[in-house]
């Protein structure tokens, strides 16, 4: 004992510095050689599982270190080499007995005879002040060698004294805190700093996107004034902030332990290091501590044709209300990400008609240079045969999770040139403006293209080549959303045609309400009091809307005082705006309830008015951390013909939202088929109806069902009452990519993407025989989110996959009978029965193909029910049935 403890006073004196002596870092004695052990591993599981279900694996070793050289002038110079030997690779604390994909196998057949050879050559270290200033190794080592040799070295560098401070290491260039206790140092990286080249991407929203949290604490334990231990942990840990079933752990441990000391070496005598390290092996060579990139190798996948092959049935038109088909999708995407462009071309140059619409949705959404040039090469948009394809290539453009800037510089040389169809020219527009505001969310509003496409959508409002071009670019900026283009929206709302007027306070309604100024409202107020000219009720109803996103108390006042005085239906409309706002608690009722105290707005004559147009807004479902809602207004005519519907859906979360969907239907003009008088400032409008949508965010363009007498009368006598598709695709909707350099050399990466198969559509009736109108809106998808977790040492690799799934439906219904005043409506609204799979695959696989397996699956079932509409029945719809049992395959050979 006596000589042990003799030992340990030796090696602690010189290697781990005294705080009374040394300090700046580590120092070692001359001519000794020290012993240590050294571990990493690897724990990965869903977050809240225990420990002994996670995955992953444990390597360790010895370690040899000598002093080579120390500058003569100073000791806080030296130059270190380590030696990693007697590695060993086995399971992390779990106790796997047979099932061990180690079981048996040696380490060299593990690890493989050439990667241990270049795990157990020498590596060099020059420490300056007890930071690592160079790193030498061997020139063509295996990436993931180097990196777990990084991985050791990045242990040797501390400082014995506290502050903060940036250091370089695996990790990057990061900012660390030194906390000096008298038994430890710890220091504590602050890995959100971390400033190193990887490649990721995400989406922006936060509704749609990746909480994560990520720690890092380093312990250098001290006893008597030395250090005796080095103690590294580093968590990460990730969840999906709209599917928070969806998440897992990361949890990496490193620990380095002195044994024993003996007699080494002599050191190299010099005073460069260069000569030094010459001298040791001119075949060193200096390079980078910071990790580098792992490239996946994939053996024995098959080639993207074979892979297509394999899930096309799946993507066939009929088979795409199925979680299948999102799922094969999603797969799909991931391989384009990987293809080039002549391999993308070629598959989209053999596939028949019915499978190619979903097959433009896969490779748009794969944003890469390679399959935006293959989409690009195959689509003519000179050519009026593949409109569908132009328009599908469009909306997935509009919905691209992390746009880059070639993107819509491709849109833009598009738009220039010359179109087969005036619709796809205007869907072209419309989707630069969504593009525009993703890229200036992600701070790129002073990019060439974007700057190029602001002047394109503002100076086409402010003197439009064409006059029909208004609509296309009031639009674009209805998904651009430039502050800049307030002024010219203020203009076209006060002063421009009925359909343009309405569409321009629509825009202005989708601004935050930060934008909404006192000189916004002044123009708005105008409109809603009709002071300089006659609007239509729908253009006066959205006004309205907007001035009461955030109202003065005389905006209030004034609104509250105008009912009793509009047309009947607009009375009954206001008033159940105001109603709602109350019901719903939302941000204007404060200011309401302070305006209701005045007797002379707060009277039955004013809130007793009749009438069957409605406003509800209701909870989808809830939870204390977010919440789903729909709201639903309805404006008709005075006559009981409809004049708008709109059905909305936000998600929320915290204080991020998504504007899930919005379908609008609108009619006009059509009072003369039932020889009824039109209201104030509607006399003189051409029979019109259309459907206009909101998708996650973007607007896309609208279509009309019929437009002028002629038109209603053709459409009336050939009718089907089959609805019209307003979108139908797949979309890609949540994206996230993220390779992680964990300090201990061990590469982990992280894939979440989700994705839906979504049909909207929408259908009006009207009836002169039986003197009724119907309208219809059905919502179909199947969502489906994956996600996939590994950390990878090239030679095993151990991953946690996580999905997801679902089949889900929405449909309104509204009938109106106007035979007699007060007309008969009947509304219905109703969400389908839902399923829910969520399912879970842990395993540990070698790079020989041996590995080890547990599934587990989870199914429940949301019961369909009728969704309020009135706040006389507002009970939340939210029913699940109970789960069924878990079925736990854990524990397999594959």
């Amino acid at each position: 004992m006596i000589l042990l403890a003799v030992l340990f006073l030796c090696f602690f004196s010189s290697y781990s510095a005294s705080v009374k002596g040394h300090t700046t870092g580590l120092s070692l004695n001359n001519e000794r050689l020290y012993k240590l052990t050294y571990s990493t591993e690897v724990f990965l599981d869903g977050g809240k599982g225990k420990p002994q279900d996670s995955v992953g694996y444990r390597i360790s070793s010895d370690v040899d270190i000598v002093l080579l050289w120390r500058d003569p002038d100073g000791d806080d110079d030296q130059v270190i080499q380590v030696t990693i030997t007697a590695v060993n690779v086995e399971n992390a604390g779990q106790q796997r007995g047979e099932k061990s994909i180690f079981q048996g196998k040696s380490t060299p057949k593990i690890i493989g005879k050439d990667n241990l050879e270049a795990l157990q050559r020498p590596m060099l270290l020059h420490l300056v002040r007890g930071k690592v200033k160079e790193f030498y190794s061997y020139e063509n080592e295996p990436v993931g060698i180097e990196n777990l040799k990084r991985g050791l070295a990045s242990l040797f560098q501390m400082q014995l004294s506290s502050g903060t401070t940036n250091e370089v290491d695996i990790s990057g260039d990061c900012k660390v805190t030194y906390q000096a206790q008298q038994d430890k140092v710890v220091k504590i990286k602050a890995l959100d700093t971390c400033k190193i080249e990887r490649s990721g991407f995400t989406t922006a929203n936060q509704v749609l996107g990746v909480s994560s949290k990520a720690t890092s604490v380093t312990t250098y334990k001290i006893e008597d004034s030395f250090v005796t231990a080095v103690l590294a942990e580093e968590t990460r840990a990730f969840a999906l902030n709209f599917q928070q079933t969806i998440a897992g752990k990361i949890v990496s441990k490193q620990k380095l332990e002195l044994k024993t000391t003996e007699a080494g070496p002599r050191m190299i005598p010099g005073k460069q290091v260069a000569g030094v390290i010459k001298a040791v092996d001119s075949k060193y060579k200096a390079i980078p501590i910071v990790g580098q990139v792992l490239e996946r190798v994939c053996k024995g996948c098959p080639s993207l044709a074979e892979h297509w092959e394999s899930i096309r049935k799946n993507l066939e038109p009929e088979n795409l209300s199925k979680a299948e088909a999102v799922q094969s999708f999603l797969a799909f995407i991931q391989h384009l990400r990987t293809s080039r462009r002549e391999e993308i071309l070629q598959i989209l140059k053999a596939e028949k008609k019915e499978v190619l619409p979903q097959l433009v949705d896969a490779v748009t959404s794969a944003q890469t240079p390679d399959s935006l040039e293959a989409i690009l090469d195959f689509l003519d948009f000179k050519s009026d045969s593949s409109i569908v394809l132009q328009e599908r290539f469009l909306y997935a453009c509009g919905f691209a999770t992390h746009p880059d800037e070639e993107l819509l510089r491709a849109l833009l040389s598009k738009f220039k040139g010359s179109f087969a169809s005036n619709d796809i020219r205007e869907s072209v527009m419309i989707i630069i403006g969504a593009l525009v505001r993703k890229l200036c969310q992600n701070e790129g509003c002073k990019l060439k293209a974007v700057v190029e496409a602001k002047k394109l959508i503002l100076g086409g409002l402010e003197k439009p080549e064409k006059k029909e071009d208004t609509t296309m670019y009031l639009l674009a900026l209805k998904n651009a959303l430039l502050p800049e283009g307030i002024p010219l929206l203020l203009k076209y709302a006060e002063a421009g045609e009925g359909p343009v007027s309405h569409l321009a306070t629509t825009v202005l309604q989708r601004y935050d309400v930060s934008f909404i100024t006192d000189e916004v409202k002044k123009t708005l107020n105008r409109i809603y009091h009709q002071n300089r000219k006659v609007h239509e009720k729908t253009v006066r109803t959205t006004a309205a809307a907007v001035i009461l996103k955030n109202p003065s108390y005389m905006d209030v006042k004034n609104i509250l005082l105008s009912i009793g005085e509009l047309p009947k239906e607009m009375n009954k409309y206001m008033l159940t705006v105001v109603q709602d706002i109350l019901h719903f608690e939302m941000p204007a009722s404060k200011m309401i309830r302070r305006v209701l105290k005045e007797m002379a707005v707060h009277n039955y004559d004013r809130f007793s008015k009749s009438g069957s147009s409605s406003a509800y807004t209701g909870y989808v479902e809830r939870s204390p951390r977010a919440a789903s809602t729909y709201s639903l207004d309805i404006l008709y005519s005075g006559s009981g013909i409809l004049r708008r519907s709109n059905l909305n859906i936000f998600q929320y979360i915290g204080k991020a939202e998504l504007h899930g969907s919005q379908v609008v239907i609108e009619a006009q003009g059509l009072e003369g088929l039932i020889a009824a008088t039109p209201d104030e400032g509607e006399e003189n409008l051409d029979s019109y109806a259309g459907m206009s949508a909101i998708l996650f965010d973007v607007q896309l363009r609208p279509v009309t069902f019929f437009n002028g007498y002629s038109d209603l009368m053709s459409k009336m006598l050939s009718a089907s009452g089959d609805p019209v598709s307003v979108v139908k695709g797949l979309i890609l909707l949540i994206d996230h990519s993220q390779d992680i350099q964990l300090q201990s050399g061990l590469k982990a990466n992280m894939e979440i993407q989700g994705g839906l198969a979504i049909d909207i559509s929408g259908a009006m009736e009207f009836s002169l025989w039986y003197r009724e109108s119907k309208t219809r809106v059905k919502n179909r998808v199947a969502v489906v989110i994956t996600s996939d977790v590994t950390v990878d040492a090239s030679f095993v690799k151990a991953g946690l996959e996580s999905r997801a799934e679902t089949e889900a439906g929405l449909e309104f219904i509204s009938t109106v009978q106007f035979s007699q005043y007060p007309f008969l409506v009947c509304m219905q609204m109703d969400k389908a029965e839902a399923p829910l799979r969520q399912f879970e695959t842990k395993y540990e696989r070698l790079s020989t193909g041996r590995g080890y397996v547990s599934r587990r699956r989870k199914e429940s079932l949301v019961a369909g029910c009728e969704l309020p509409l009135h706040q006389e029945n507002s009970e939340m719809c939210n029913v699940v049935f109970p789960p069924q049992p878990e079925s736990d395959n854990s524990g397999g050979w594959f």
